[in-house]
């Protein structure tokens, strides 16, 4: 059935858009900012019907005035007083068809309301008209700079005269008129890729044609490809890539072997997750006379294969990540390079790029060195059998090496946690799938000290490779480095006075203060019943981090250097820093600063895109999962708290719903957003994230990756 009437007019279309009669005083000068208006016109455009609402608009003029608002030019005439601002900045959509500017550098984003977005679509780069005497500031876009796409994912709905696509994505505010002409075979509900061919003046819905017909709309792989499509992620390598990769020999040259500090003989092995197929990096071991070990962090050579200017190279940064979806992996590198020549198989020699050190038994590293390296890896781990072995279940090989490394990884996390590192424990979600891509079930991945294991000596090699090139007393080096943001102060206040309910303490001081505080705030709450609210509003707390040639440390993991040298298989900020690290160690001249602060940019940009095409795989599943029990009650936790509902999370499988507030019987709830809560007018009842609810899944809408549960019931204790 067709979510929207079908009898619609092309040029008078948008989702949801309200009632164009619905015009305020002051959005009438806004509209028109130039224009001189009497009180009698003023009342035609706001559709002021009787004396009453012609009285209430002469009393807004009043007031106007008096805010200097507006000001009157001649007897009787009123125009908006104003010095035009005009700001550059990008389109955040939000569900209404209104939208945010985000304009670098400026505190505040800017509001579009639907009517003045004249075109703009999510994502593009608009210039923008900012109105004077709001309390919060406002705009319309009078210039798009640049569309972010002119190709969407969606479906189609056919009429007898004409049709519509229907975009999936629900930030696009409006449908695309599509002639029956442009059509390219494309019927009725079939997934679709549609091209934007022109925007008529004056009309609602841009015209569009059917690039590509992607098949049924509930078909997963179709679903999975459109996935990709909407985020312009990459399907396939192209064949004059995969050409190239084939040509990469298996063999490794004794020449290079030659160049390189040969550690074959040194006790190697991985451990990976049991369906892994490229293994990045590898620890060896190895006593030395005076009590302490040689810690091998040997990282694949992935450099040695990829040359800069090579056409592996250019797609690669174009790619800059792989992407895991749900159900698959789109790797960064063609798999004769990421699960073949560069993967650091057992029983197999590889090229590596190392960090080796030298530690005591209390995980003090008294030397460091960085090179090339040949290695052979011993043996392949899985988490789960590591795990065994360091719980005692198991008499594996290398039982003696593997409970040493459990032993300083233990010690290197107390004391980076010590120091204010933030460490969030969150549990991940994995589906059973069957033949056809069906979730038949709901599994957790957790991380246990096998993995955490493997993440102390990777944050040990980022941290101390980013500290050997960045140190401040050496001559300032062009370097790539991860960083993280102190978090807003606004945002970490508010949480800190909320976490006082809870008998929890907070100190806002100085930055070291607050990291050691959210550190041991997360310690203390854990496996309390508002544990999992607290760790959730912390991460919401949190800069995101990001790729930058311009060194301000990692807050979150407290390093005062921290770069990415550790998976370039699936990282291309590795590859550069790789590049980077090698090219310093020879003596090389400081490298570009602009040019790979623009890498940096990409990067961090193709990142946050594959993170969000990876959360909508999961949330299709998801959706899926849950369409199979309509009607059926859950223990929920409230996860989310917003002006139009409350965010919910099954307990059982930690799929997330929406309960909209206007279903909520017997009170009318508006947001406390200080609080994290909703509150009843009438009643002061409260509905607070962390809260145990009941729910029933009302609905799951595949299209829009939607699940819509009812309220049952608040659940104490």
């Amino acid at each position: 059935m067709s979510k929207r009437n079908k009898s619609r007019n092309p040029k008078n279309n948008s989702k949801g858009a309200p009632n164009q009669n619905q015009k305020t005083v002051v959005s009438v000068f806004h509209k028109h900012p130039n224009r001189a208006f009497n009180h009698k016109q003023i009342c035609r455009e706001v559709v002021a019907k009787n004396a009453v609402e012609s009285k209430k608009v002469w009393d807004e003029i009043q007031s106007l005035l008096q805010q200097n608002v507006i000001k009157e030019t001649e007897e009787g005439m009123f125009q908006l007083d104003y010095v035009e601002e005009i700001v550059i900045g990008t389109l955040d959509s939000i569900g209404s068809g209104s939208g945010f500017v985000v304009v670098p550098g400026l505190e505040n984003d800017i509001f579009v309301h639907w009517r003045n977005l004249n075109q703009a679509l999510h994502g593009d780069v608009v210039k923008i008209k900012v109105y004077p005497g709001k309390k919060k500031p406002e705009g319309e876009v009078v210039e798009i700079i640049e569309r972010r796409k002119k190709k969407f994912i969606g479906v189609v709905e056919i009429n007898p005269k004409y049709a519509f696509f229907i975009p999936d994505d629900d930030k696009i505010s409006v449908d695309f008129y599509v002639p029956l002409t442009r059509l390219n075979g494309a019927t009725e509900g079939k997934k679709v890729l549609a091209e934007i061919t022109d925007w008529p003046s004056g009309s609602r819905s841009p015209f569009a044609r059917i690039v590509e017909i992607l098949g049924d709309a509930e078909n997963n792989e179709v679903v999975m490809h459109s996935i990709l499509y909407e985020y312009d992620l990459p399907i396939h390598f192209p064949p004059l890539v995969e050409k190239e990769a084939e040509k990469i020999s298996l063999k490794i040259d004794p020449r290079e072997i030659k160049k390189r500090r040969d550690m074959r003989s040194i006790t190697t092995f991985t451990i990976d997750p049991h369906d892994a197929k490229d293994f990045d990096d590898a620890l060896s071991i190895q006593n030395l006379p005076n009590g302490n070990y040689e810690i091998g962090v040997h990282i694949a050579d992935v450099t040695h294969y990829v040359p800069i200017g090579s056409l592996l190279d250019e797609e690669a940064y174009n790619r800059a990540t792989s992407i895991y979806l749900v159900d698959r992996v789109i790797p960064m590198l063609p798999e004769k390079l990421s699960n073949g020549v560069c993967s650091l198989r057992p029983h197999e020699e590889k090229l590596c790029f190392s960090a080796i050190f030298e530690v005591t038994p209390d995980a003090k590293v008294l030397n460091e060195w960085y090179g090339k390296t040949v290695i052979y890896s011993d043996h392949r781990f899985t988490y789960e059998e590591a795990q065994e072995i360091i719980e005692g279940k198991s008499e594996g090989p290398l039982k003696e090496e593997i409970l040493i490394f459990d032993n300083l990884a233990k010690q290197l996390r107390k004391e980076r946690l010590r120091k204010g590192g933030i460490t969030f424990d969150r549990v991940e979600v994995k589906f059973n799938l069957d033949e056809k891509g069906k979730p038949t079930g709901v599994y957790f991945k957790q991380s246990k000290d096998a993995n955490k294991l493997i993440e102390e000596f990777m944050l040990l090699a980022n941290r101390k490779v980013a500290q050997f090139i960045g140190d401040k007393r050496k001559k300032e080096k062009t370097f790539v480095y991860r960083i993280h943001d102190k978090p807003s102060p606004e945002k970490f206040n508010q949480f800190a006075s909320f976490v006082t309910q809870f008998g929890y303490n907070i100190k806002v001081n100085k930055d070291e203060d607050i990291a050691k505080s959210i550190s041991g705030l997360l310690q203390d709450v854990s496996g309390k019943k508002e544990g999992n609210m607290i760790e959730t509003l912390a991460i919401r707390t949190m800069a995101k981090a990001e790729y930058s040639t311009n060194n301000i440390g990692h807050y979150g993991l407290s390093f005062e250097y921290y770069s990415h040298f550790t998976s370039p298989i699936r990282r291309y900020p590795d590859m550069m820093v790789h590049r980077l690290l090698f090219h310093y160690l020879n003596e090389g001249k400081n490298a570009s600063k602009e040019e790979h602060e623009e890498m940096c940019v990409h990067c961090s940009k193709q990142e946050k895109t594959a993170a969000e095409a990876e959360r909508d795989s999961i949330k299709y599943k998801q959706v899926e999962f849950m369409a199979e029990h309509i009607g059926e009650e859950f223990d929920a936790v409230v996860s989310g708290v917003t002006d139009w509902g409350i965010y919910a999370e099954v307990v059982d499988n930690l799929c997330e719903g929406m309960i909209s507030l206007k279903t909520l019987e017997g009170d009318d709830y508006m947001l406390d957003q200080d609080n994290y809560c909703v509150i009843g007018r009438r009643t002061g009842d409260k509905i607070q994230i962390g809260d145990k609810i009941k729910i029933k899944i009302k609905s799951a809408n595949l299209a829009k990756k939607q699940l819509d549960y009812t309220f049952v019931a608040k659940v104490e204790g």
